[in-house]
């Protein structure tokens, strides 16, 4: 039976991960897969995570299943924390997921089920891993501008244009914010215009939030995404505890979904619970139960929120101070961008030619598309990045 399996290319992120650590070279820099880095280059587990986790070891009396929708508790913490006083409980159903992947998948099996003839459209360029969970849920997709390579920000007139010739139906698929790959994000105004023309349209709205807090903080990160729930009968919301707690092996993550009525909303929780019956069945609870420890704390969340503000400081200043590096190696702002975009990525516009030469012949591995890691800068390779891109250039 195997051998009739063909594999398909090589997920481009995955496998410039692989080449890294296979790189025996002492100066290679990882700027691939997506994880916050400090300033040692380590991928820590953070104190208020660690706490949280010596609670549970020391309480949890049970290990039986969580239930089809997982942990009740951090469901509705997870939906407060999204939502804030825009949410309308009697509306909104959530479901645990094993982590925002697990997300996405869920929620496209709902569209599958009750619109299979539905297009999902994704803003261009996206994260690589859109389209090919959408394509084995057996939905179409398609794309609309985003963003301008020029500028290195948000192609808004673009976007409109491209969004008002969406047909009523369709599915529209928004990055709740620090936009992955190019850390270009809409405003609150634009938010809120997008908002209007979905409305208008009659389009269906998902958002992907994954980073919450590493843009501008918990609540400016967040302001998009509750001016668009307000303002929608019905929506759907894929969440990522990953970057946000540093729990990426932990698998944790939600799906919201706003319905028109109470009625409607309870079919909808009964939906995703059976499609999750028949997907993972039972999520995993260690993750969940680490972030219902900390968001139900007021002193654990205050020091989540520092710890979290902390990661989000570094990034900046990474951005900038390779920004400064950059201008200053090539001579000119080509490369301005980085410092005002937002996130843990950014696309370098260089062609796919520089991105082997920066692998092959400095051990720099980012991904061919020009996407890079932020957290995975320090300021003792931003000099070195900066020259070995300049004599590209």
């Amino acid at each position: 039976m195997f051998e009739r399996f063909t594999p398909s290319p090589a997920d481009d992120i995955m496998k410039v991960g692989q080449m890294c650590r296979a790189d025996t070279r002492a100066e290679k820099v990882d700027l691939g897969i997506g994880v916050y880095k400090d300033a040692t280059g380590a991928t820590v587990v953070l104190p208020s995570v660690k706490t949280a986790e010596a609670r549970l070891l020391s309480e949890q009396a049970t290990k039986t299943y969580v239930g089809l929708a997982g942990d009740a508790d951090f469901n509705t913490a997870m939906a407060e924390l999204f939502l804030g006083t825009a949410l309308v409980p009697e509306r909104t159903s959530v479901v645990q997921t094993p982590g925002g992947s697990g997300a996405l998948r869920l929620l496209f099996e709902a569209i599958e089920v009750v619109r299979p003839e539905a297009t999902v459209w994704l803003p261009d360029p996206t994260w690589g891993n859109h389209a090919p969970i959408i394509d084995k849920v057996g939905l179409h997709h398609g794309s609309y501008r985003y963003y301008d390579a020029t500028t290195g920000a948000v192609d808004f007139d673009g976007m409109m244009a491209a969004l008002r010739d969406v047909p009523a139906g369709d599915v529209v698929l928004l990055h709740g914010c620090c936009h992955n790959p190019t850390g270009a994000n809409l405003t609150l105004a634009q938010w809120l215009k997008v908002g209007d023309l979905i409305v208008s349209q009659g389009l269906l709205p998902v958002v992907d939030l994954a980073y919450l807090g590493f843009g501008e903080g918990i609540e400016e990160d967040a302001a998009g995404l509750r001016a668009l729930y307000a303002m929608v009968p019905e929506m759907l919301i894929a969440g990522s505890c990953s970057k946000s707690f540093a729990i990426y092996r932990e698998r944790t993550g939600v799906v919201i979904a706003k319905s028109a009525n109470a009625e409607i909303a309870a079919k909808s929780f009964a939906m995703l619970q059976q499609l999750a019956r028949v997907n993972h069945s039972m999520p995993p609870d260690h993750g969940a139960a680490v972030v219902r420890e900390i968001l139900c704390d007021p002193a654990l969340r205050q020091q989540w929120v520092a710890e979290l503000s902390e990661m989000r400081a570094r990034l900046v200043q990474l951005r900038e101070g390779f920004a400064a590096a950059l201008r200053a190696a090539v001579g000119d702002g080509r490369f301005d961008a980085v410092a005002s975009q937002r996130g843990m990525f950014s696309l370098l516009p260089i062609s796919p030619e520089a991105v082997t030469r920066l692998r092959e012949d400095h051990a720099i591995y980012l991904v061919s598309d020009g996407r890079f890691n932020v957290a995975g800068l320090s300021e003792d390779n931003i000099p070195r990045l900066a020259k070995a891109i300049a004599d590209l250039c």
